[in-house]
């Protein structure tokens, strides 16, 4: 049974306003009360309500954050980053999922609203979101969503990431470099293949022939698209997986398919989940500081809260190849 303000009082015997007042330390209540108060409140297990202190204009200290996969293992550990700076700066998360749905997404913005948190990071299910425009607090985008002067955002350089893997898998002697994407609605996807595009044309290699996109991230688009591809025999000497996730599905349906990584296809994924890392599985990929991510995109939103300068509004992290097993030189 939850625990009132009339349940505390009629323990102390005093009314519901001393309650109330002891409770926020107003200095009306002399000191012995106030700490009998707070001691009978403890002993209750009494548990302030955040959304009746918001109703009365003062701080829930909750954080709304929306994120479009939490099984994906980086949307996982970026979380952690938020949480972890987060309660060092006396906050707490309210974390919603929306399964790369624009109208869950939407629905849940409505939903932290109402819920009178503080402020929302969002990592958005498309690159043309608007949350910021009508937002009565702070939203910071994370990883996918607006990047211009009106907006807070933290991501990765998804471009340089993409030219780096592609130069990698070209030095490697690969030509024949197929890049398998994810949702055309965002700029994560848009970016990685600009630089995978741009990187194929400067060494005068084929890219239309080589392009797959799905509507996801998922490890089943993955799948889905490089079977394809190899059902179509248009068979590369390499893949290049928009993140991590996606190339696993790769790797599962190259195997199936009676090929191996990277004996006959080479593979290499971006963010550097922790699953990529694990034996059997040894993924070349883009390394992403994902709590770091997290903890960044905390500290603009709290300087915000807390009315402080924020030095920049779009904070880019620079990525890193991680060179594992899932790739391999061609002989000449």
């Amino acid at each position: 049974m939850v625990v009132t303000l009339k349940d505390i009082a009629k323990v102390a015997g005093v009314s519901y306003a001393t309650v109330s007042r002891a409770l926020t330390d107003h200095p009306d209540v002399n000191f012995e009360t106030r700490e009998r108060i707070k001691k009978i409140a403890k002993e209750m297990n009494y548990v302030p309500n955040p959304s009746a202190r918001g109703l009365k204009g003062k701080n829930t200290n909750m954080i709304g954050l929306i994120v479009p996969d939490i099984s994906n293992p980086f949307f996982a550990e970026l979380a952690l980053g938020v949480e972890s700076f987060a309660n060092e700066n006396d906050y707490c998360v309210f974390l919603c999922n929306t399964n790369w749905d624009y109208e869950r997404e939407k629905t849940y913005l409505y939903i932290l609203n109402s819920k009178r948190v503080d402020g929302i990071i969002i990592s958005s299910v498309t690159e043309i979101a608007d949350h910021h425009t009508n937002s009565s607090i702070p939203i910071v985008y994370v990883t996918e969503g607006p990047k211009h002067d009106n907006t807070y955002y933290v991501g990765i350089d998804n471009k340089m990431g993409a030219i780096i893997v592609a130069e990698y898998l070209i030095k490697l002697g690969h030509k024949k470099i197929a890049y398998i994407g994810g949702s055309e609605k965002t700029s994560t996807n848009k970016e990685r293949f600009e630089g995978y595009k741009e990187t194929m044309q400067k060494h005068n290699l084929s890219v239309n022939a080589n392009i797959k996109t799905t509507n996801s991230f998922s490890q089943k688009s993955g799948y889905n698209a490089a079977m394809e591809m190899l059902i179509k025999e248009e068979i590369p000497t390499a893949v290049f997986a928009v993140n991590d996730i996606v190339a696993l599905g790769i790797m599962q349906s190259i195997e199936e398919f009676g090929l191996n990584v990277p004996k006959d296809i080479s593979v290499v994924g971006f963010d550097d989940i922790s699953f990529s890392s694990m034996h059997g599985i040894k993924l070349t990929t883009i390394s992403q500081p994902k709590f770091e991510m997290g903890r960044k995109c905390t500290d603009i939103l709290i300087k915000l809260l807390k009315n402080q300068q924020v030095p920049e509004r779009i904070n880019i992290f620079q990525p890193k190849l991680v060179i594992r097993n899932t790739c391999t030189a061609l002989k000449n």
